[in-house]
């Protein structure tokens, strides 16, 4: 995530900040500018080429302050936003802005590291077909199944409560649970599924992850029944991603925007002094030469403030290919 000034009174300021708390000028995100910047009192900006934004109309509903292209309309973060909860489904409404906030994180980092991103609504450019989109299902209302199908992403928005995800956490023994974590996860199955194709990179892909055509279910049982098989942290990066090839990739996916958005935070604020991640020939380097030490400082920070580490996880020589493979996906 960048740093972001006020451009106005240059003050800092956060991701999310709809107002500059030092000099009360109000704000939008321009996804093009990949900026925070001063909107009129109207809610509006125009931009370098005389085309005028208006700030998002889900701004009160979910903090959504991304720019929109209409006036009284919704930005491109909260066009993939394909169901939300029920104006009546009080409960489903209070934990949805914070997975709108996760989703919104999501997009702007697949941005940064040139992941496509594009709706299923025709209306707004959209592949009904290929496209991605969010079902936010309130858990409440529903029996909610996080997963992937066919570029639909549904989320069940329980896990915006902290203590609810913590139950569940300790109950599947997962040493990280987060909602934009499961966000990351997911929309890895999503870009394996748009991006892994042709022969060589579905031979290579193979190759590193197993043969994606075994029974999922029957994998699935054998999981929950057997528990990962011996070893695993030799070849795996998690627990899940002994489940099922496709599980394999997306944990894979998700740990690879886990690194990339936490070491180009650090390098915003001054903990590290290399290039973009984008710049380096081979993530492994990356990896090896700068999460490495960085996620060890990390974790001792967490300690010394009494928390548990930042990144409780060991990279084996196996997940650094496999990370080098989903960094070249966008290539």
């Amino acid at each position: 995530m960048k740093s972001y000034r006020c451009r106005v009174c240059d003050n800092p300021l956060y991701f999310e900040n709809s107002v500059c708390v030092s000099c009360g000028t109000a704000l939008g995100y321009s996804r093009a500018e990949r900026a925070i910047v001063p909107v009129d009192e109207q809610g509006r900006y125009v931009d370098a080429e005389g085309l005028v934004w208006h700030v998002c109309c889900n701004l009160n509903l979910s903090g959504c302050t991304w720019l929109a292209t209409t006036e009284g309309g919704q930005c491109s973060a909260c066009d993939l936003t394909r169901t939300r909860p029920a104006d009546d489904d009080e409960v489903g409404l209070t934990n949805y802005p914070a997975a709108e906030k996760a989703k919104r994180h999501l997009v702007a980092e697949l941005d940064t590291l040139g992941f496509r991103v594009v709706g299923k609504d025709p209306a707004q450019g959209g592949d009904p077909d290929e496209g991605l989109a969010f079902d936010l299902l309130s858990s409440v209302e529903e029996n909610v199944v996080i997963g992937h199908e066919d570029g639909v992403i549904t989320i069940d928005l329980a896990e915006s409560d902290a203590a609810y995800r913590e139950k569940v956490r300790a109950q599947l023994d997962e040493p990280y649970r987060t909602m934009l974590g499961h966000f990351r996860h997911e929309v890895g199955h999503y870009y394996e599924w748009q991006l892994v194709r042709g022969e060589e990179r579905m031979a290579r892909c193979r190759e590193l992850f197993g043969d994606e055509s075994i029974d999922y279910q029957a994998e699935i049982d054998r999981h929950y029944s057997e528990g990962p098989p011996a070893g695993w942290e030799q070849r795996y990066i998690s627990t899940y991603a002994t489940m099922h090839p496709f599980e394999d990739f997306a944990e894979t996916f998700a740990h690879y925007l886990h690194i990339c958005d936490t070491i180009e935070t650090a390098g915003e604020y001054g903990l590290t002094s290399v290039a973009p991640v984008s710049a380096f020939s081979s993530f492994r380097d990356v990896v090896s030469g700068i999460w490495v030490p960085l996620s060890v400082a990390l974790n001792m920070i967490n300690r010394s403030m009494g928390k548990d580490d930042l990144y409780p996880f060991v990279i084996p020589d196996p997940v650094l290919d496999k990370l080098d493979f989903v960094a070249s996906l966008p290539q």
